[in-house]
This record gives structure tokens, sequence and C-alpha cells, in this order.
């Protein structure tokens, strides 16, 4: 009779798992760095662009429009110590990363309380505690899966993403 039960038991897990992983329909990235001892990471979902472009996929965005900056769900940039991009502070603790085009087609990064969700829809930008303008570069070359890089020089680090033809990045310092 145990046997039965942990029987059941264990297709009953399964079955409600199951969808959770499956649902990763795209593979994860994760990208980590040591500042002043503390931890600085980022997991993200990492869609291809097979045969299609940046410009097809993320142009179709208006002024105001988030990206969840990856696939499948919410980036997540966590931070074991206190974090200063620019003039904006952003607390230790963790968030999810999104990337706002603006008007003039520069991104910003922004950074939610709520980490974890699914797809769509994006937060409200107003509801992002904060935002961060982003340094936007040419590529040596294109790449085929989003990518994000944590970098660290000293008692900074930098947040890189590329993905096509598309290289961006913010800076920040341990406070």
């Amino acid at each position: 009779m145990r046997k039965l039960a942990m029987g059941l038991l264990s297709v009953l897990m399964v079955a409600c798992f199951a969808p959770l992983l499956v649902g990763q329909g795209n593979p994860r990235g994760t990208s980590t760095l040591t500042l002043k001892g503390k931890t600085v990471s980022v997991d993200y979902g990492r869609p291809s662009l097979k045969g299609r472009t940046t410009d097809e996929l993320l142009g179709m965005l208006k002024a105001g429009s988030l990206w969840r900056l990856g696939a499948d769900s919410s980036t997540t940039f966590k931070t074991d110590i206190d974090l200063v991009f620019g003039g904006v502070t952003v607390p230790a603790g963790v968030y999810s990363i999104w990337m706002q085009r603006q008007a003039d087609n520069s991104w910003k990064l922004l950074f939610d309380k709520q980490h974890g969700q699914w797809g769509e829809p994006a937060p409200e930008a107003s509801e992002c505690f904060a935002s961060v303008p982003l340094k936007e570069s040419k590529p040596v070359k294109s790449v085929e899966m989003v990518t994000l890089t944590l970098r660290k020089g000293g008692n900074f680090g930098t947040l890189l993403i590329q993905w096509g033809t598309l290289e961006a990045a913010a800076s920040f310092k341990a406070k």
C-alpha cells in the first residue's frame, strides 16, 4: 500500500511540475560577478533570431513600450549589494529587468520589484521603480541568441546586452 501511495504521489508531482519545465521553450542563460565580496547575477531566457533580424522583432515596439529582455519568464537581476547606475541607486534585492524603447529609438533599462513573471503583459513603466539609460554601440558581429553578460572592472561592473545587431550596456558601481 505504501509503494502504491508513493508511486501515485510521484506521478502527481510529475504531472504538476511538467508544464513548468516544458513551458521554458528557450534555453536559460546566467551571468555572475562579485563586487566587494557580494554577488550580482542575471538569469534570462535566450531566444534565437532564427533567420529574423532584431529590427524586425524589436522594431515593432512603439516609444514607451517594454521588451522583457529575453524570453519566457522575465529576466531576473539579483544583487547582494546596493548598486549605483549613474545617479540611480538600486538597493540589494531581486528584480525583473526590462528594456523600454524611447521616442528617439534609444533604450532604457527598467527595474521592477516583481520578478518571475511569465511572458506578457509587461509591467507598466510607471510601476518600475528605477530606469537607467543604456549606451548603445555597434557590435563586431551579429549575435544569434540573446546574451547578457556581467563584466567586472575594479569596484564597478557593466551589464552588456547583445542580440543580432543590438548591443547596449549599463555600467554600475558598488555603493
